[in-house]
């Protein structure tokens, strides 16, 4: 099993994730743990105020929000009975036992997996310390929980990368089939929280990749004037469709201002991941086969890195940004450094088509060949060692005087 804690400043956004999630038939919320009513009694509403009223007890903790999500092997299929148990276990373990929580069973991945929503403000108003929780006390829950319960254990494999999303590309939004500003809501919900962009491009790298684009309109347009943002449904040519939706529209409220702050947040965090980045391009290049961008970005799709081309009207490669959806990280080539910048990656691309054909003429030519191309060329039958051994008619050996005699001669002459 593996367990990964989150926190937020807003359980309302939390909840609504994964509200979002049930009503399109990718979760189901299995068990409400200290809530005044049954579970099939609780609506939204009715799930929020219990949070926000727990959270009012002390307004000085801005981070009062907490999100886990308990990950378990694809070979192990729980009921609903054990997974609520594993769950109680470990809030218990980790000092959150007696907090108000949800837990929601996602069907949305390869592996089961569980969402637990909480808060960390006691009844009392006092605090549960969330530094450090996940080495303290989610580790020793987790190892205890495995050993309880029979699970597979996680130690010694990248369990984390296997449960981690899969490339959005398996729940693009489709113009048509859902409601527009919902289908968005739910992209807006994944992407705006989860990766670490810091500019619009960046953002856009990824949004694109769910059929959706954040457009500030152009620089005249009253949009961009007042400093406005719009979401619209991209179509398979990657084209917008159907009606712009305003960001102040949205429930959470993914304003420019709101993106602008995230931009200088997420600038500090993906610093440390560049170098991961970094070291998948230079493993992509040591394959000399990889000659051209198309084979680069299908190279750096089997390390998890999308990498987003960016061409003019005339074809031409001026950008290129790449999507580690392993970290979650969106960098711009140029940020890396040149030879990660589209220009340096079409000359690593150059590079290696010489060296591709120097390999194909040393294992397809031979000398019976070269002779072949000789006659089909109408020169005379000759043997190719010949023709290295013969030598050229020149006059370099004639004694300099005799040279200019000679050009004396023919002036005469003339």
């Amino acid at each position: 099993m593996v367990a990964i804690i989150k926190t937020s400043n807003s359980v309302q956004r939390i909840l609504n994730y994964n509200e979002i999630k049930v009503k399109e038939g990718k979760a189901e919320c299995i068990s409400a743990i200290n809530f005044p009513l049954e579970l099939d009694r609780l609506n939204f509403t009715l799930k929020l105020n219990r949070f926000t009223k727990q959270a009012s007890l002390n307004e000085n903790v801005k981070r009062n929000a907490v999100h886990i999500s308990l990950n378990f092997d694809p070979s192990e299929n729980h009921s609903k009975e054990k997974l609520n148990e594993i769950a109680k276990v470990y809030m218990d373990k980790i000092g959150f036992g007696k907090q108000p929580y949800l837990i929601y069973q996602h069907y949305d991945a390869g592996h089961p997996h569980l969402h637990v929503i909480t808060n960390n403000i006691q009844r009392d108003g006092k605090r549960i310390d969330l530094h450090l929780l996940g080495i303290r006390k989610s580790e020793p829950a987790r190892k205890k929980i495995e050993e309880i319960f029979n699970l597979v254990k996680a130690e010694g494999r990248k369990l984390k990368e296997q449960f981690s999303l899969q490339p959005i590309a398996n729940r693009k939004v489709e113009y048509g089939k859902a409601e527009s500003k919902k289908a968005i809501n739910g992209v807006l919900n994944k992407v705006l929280f989860d990766y670490k962009y810091s500019s619009l491009p960046e953002l856009n790298a990824v949004l694109n990749q769910y059929n959706v684009h954040a457009d500030r309109g152009t620089e005249d347009s009253r949009v961009f004037k007042n400093n406005g943002l719009l979401y619209k449904i991209l179509d398979k040519d990657s084209k917008p469709i159907g009606v712009p939706i305003k960001a102040s529209e949205f429930y959470n409220k993914p304003t420019l201002k709101f993106l602008e702050e995230r931009f200088k947040i997420n600038e500090t965090k993906k610093e440390s991941y560049k170098s991961h980045v970094k070291n998948a391009i230079r493993r992509a290049f040591v394959d000399e086969k990889i000659n051209s961008p198309k084979k680069f970005v299908q190279q750096l799709e089997s390390e998890g890195i999308y990498a987003v081309l960016r061409k003019s009207k005339d074809g031409q490669l001026y950008g290129i940004t790449y999507v580690d959806h392993k970290t979650q990280c969106i960098f711009n080539g140029s940020s890396l450094g040149k030879e990660f910048s589209a220009k340096g990656v079409l000359e690593r691309c150059q590079q290696n088509i010489p060296n591709n054909e120097k390999q194909y003429q040393k294992s397809i030519l031979n000398p019976n060949e070269i002779e072949q191309n000789l006659e089909s060329k109408g020169h005379l039958k000759t043997n190719p060692i010949d023709i290295l051994l013969r030598s050229e008619n020149t006059n370099e050996h004639i004694p300099k005087h005799l040279k200019q005699r000679k050009k004396r001669k023919i002036r005469r002459g003339i």
